[in-house]
């Protein structure tokens, strides 16, 4: 019986061993099948990783070290900045420092220049946007100043994207600079291009009144602008609105520092009518050139004019009545007012006369002018944009044609009429000394009492007017203009002027015959032709 219960238990001891070493090999071979499934499962990337993370690694480092560079730049140039800035205002306050002991000097002399008087009573605060405002207040951008005298004034040049006209200073200076210098360029371009950032800018989208969308350079017309040397420069820029009538009028102001914005207007000229007025008398085939010129522009082209001719006496009135008539019947236009004065001329009484003429209720815009004068649909749309009722008159600096006979002297013939028209220096010359020509609205001419109508025949009547809106609060814009011609004529000064007013007309006279360098090849001429035969002798 022992023994058999000694064998059972052998028995039970080699069974459990057996289960035991089943139960390894089983966990063994899980294992084993879980690893190989593991393997079996793992990405491809994850199973070349041996060969791609070396590369990995470097493209890593490598944009990391472009980082870090980048970063350094951009940390040394933040820190140069913060130098710059450290040692403006450091030299800022040194300057104003400076500034205040010559304003405390200037204060205790009484000889303290207007304007600074802020920047002496808060010196610690000093505003540079507050100053260039006080800059733009003197200067004469928003309101007109009263000025002693017409050589005070100081002119506009005009100017478009690739022209400027000034007025001719001397002999080296053109009244057309083209091409512009290059810091001009610079300047005036920097100019348009700010209008253009302001036009185009998110403002826009808030201006209801305003529907074009986008401007570009495309869309600028023209451009006036002057240098006051003591406060700054102004530029007056108008570009092209939505319909041919519709213009937007930008005014920027240079105080001798960032450009400030003054104003941005939508001006809608097409309402605006303009009274031409002409005094006349005689100068039959005159006039039959202004009025070819006219139906040209102001009926063609614009279409919003009004003709008032001036009259005096009752020599070839019927041939004058007789050119009216004859431009009803052929272009429908009647918006003519032929007045007739039978007395001597006055230029002065005649502008008098046609300005107080109009019997319509709206202010009207008056365009005096003379039967010699040429222009263009342009310089219609400068009047209208350079005159406003109370504010501002316009004075145009016109073009003087020399005499083509001296201009044209090795042609058969001087060319068309269109082809003289070219402004350069050996063409003309810029009648600056004139102030006949003038765009002002008829309640402004009014309220400044018109002309002087003591003033009798030819000259000074046009000076006395423009003394009267250079000594009252209306801005006067005087600038070139390339619309607007004086056409050669023979200039007659009698003898029964005055020896003030014979003197005038006789300079006038020789100035409007050529240029310089012409007048003295004419002076020379016997000269010169001397020279030519010596060269032929010499030439044989």
């Amino acid at each position: 019986k022992n023994s058999y219960y000694k064998d059972l238990s052998k028995r039970m001891r080699w069974l459990l061993a057996l289960v035991a070493r089943v139960g390894l090999v089983l966990l063994a071979l899980s294992c084993c099948l879980a690893l190989a499934y593991f393997l079996a499962c793992k990405p491809a990337s994850t199973r070349h990783s041996p060969l791609l993370s070396g590369g990995a690694a470097a493209s890593k480092e490598r944009y990391m070290a472009l980082l870090q560079e980048r970063e350094d730049s951009h940390r040394h140039y933040v820190n140069s900045l913060s130098k710059q800035i450290a040692e403006l205002k450091e030299a800022l306050q040194e300057r104003t420092q400076q500034l205040q002991g010559s304003l405390d000097k200037a204060k205790a002399r009484g000889i303290l220049p207007l304007g600074l008087e802020s920047l002496r009573k808060h010196p610690a605060q000093i505003d540079l946007r507050e100053f260039f405002r006080s800059q733009l207040n003197q200067a004469k951008v928003t309101s007109g100043v009263e000025v002693p005298s017409e050589y005070a004034v100081n002119p506009y040049d005009a100017f478009s994207l690739n022209r400027v006209f000034q007025l001719e200073t001397g002999l080296t200076k053109h009244p057309e600079e083209r091409p512009v210098r290059k810091d001009r360029r610079d300047e005036l371009n920097g100019a348009v291009e700010s209008a253009l950032h302001v036009l185009n800018g998110p403002l826009q989208h808030v201006d209801t009144s305003r529907r074009k969308t986008t401007f570009s350079p495309a869309d600028f017309i023209q451009g006036l602008t002057r240098t006051e040397r003591d406060r700054g420069t102004v530029y007056d820029l108008v570009f092209k609105g939505d319909t041919p009538q519709d213009f937007t009028q930008l005014v920027l102001f240079r105080p001798f520092g960032p450009l400030l914005k003054v104003r941005s207007d939508t001006v809608d000229t097409h309402s605006v009518l303009i009274n031409i007025v002409v005094p006349l008398s005689k100068r039959l085939d005159t006039f039959r050139q202004f009025m070819s010129n006219f139906r040209r522009v102001c009926i063609q082209q614009d279409g919003r004019v009004h003709l008032t001719v001036v009259y005096f006496g009752r020599d070839q009135i019927h041939q004058i009545k007789a050119i009216l008539d004859q431009t009803t019947r052929e272009t429908r236009f009647r918006s003519f007012t032929l007045i007739l004065l039978n007395e001597d001329f006055s230029r002065g009484r005649g502008l008098e006369v046609g300005a107080r003429a109009w019997r319509r209720s709206q202010n009207v815009l008056l365009f005096f002018c003379d039967v010699d004068i040429y222009f263009t649909a342009d310089f219609l749309a400068s009047c209208r944009l350079n005159a406003e009722p109370g504010k501002k008159v316009y004075y145009p600096i016109l073009f003087s044609q020399y005499n083509p006979a001296i201009i044209y002297s090795n042609q058969t013939r001087p060319p068309p009429l269109q082809q003289q028209l070219v402004i350069g220096k050996e063409s003309g010359f810029w009648r600056d000394f004139g102030f006949g020509m003038t765009c002002q609205y008829r309640s402004d001419f009014l309220n400044i009492g018109g002309f002087d109508r003591s003033i009798k025949g030819w000259g000074l009547e046009d000076v006395h007017l423009y003394r009267k809106y250079l000594h009252s609060k209306l801005m006067v814009i005087r600038a070139p203009s390339r619309g607007l011609f004086h056409l050669w004529h023979e200039k007659t000064c009698a003898d029964e002027l005055p020896q003030d007013k014979y003197k005038m007309c006789m300079q006038t006279k020789a100035m409007s015959e050529a240029s310089h360098g012409q007048l003295g090849v004419l002076f020379f001429k016997q000269q010169i032709e001397e020279h030519s035969k010596l060269q032929k002798q010499k030439g044989r």
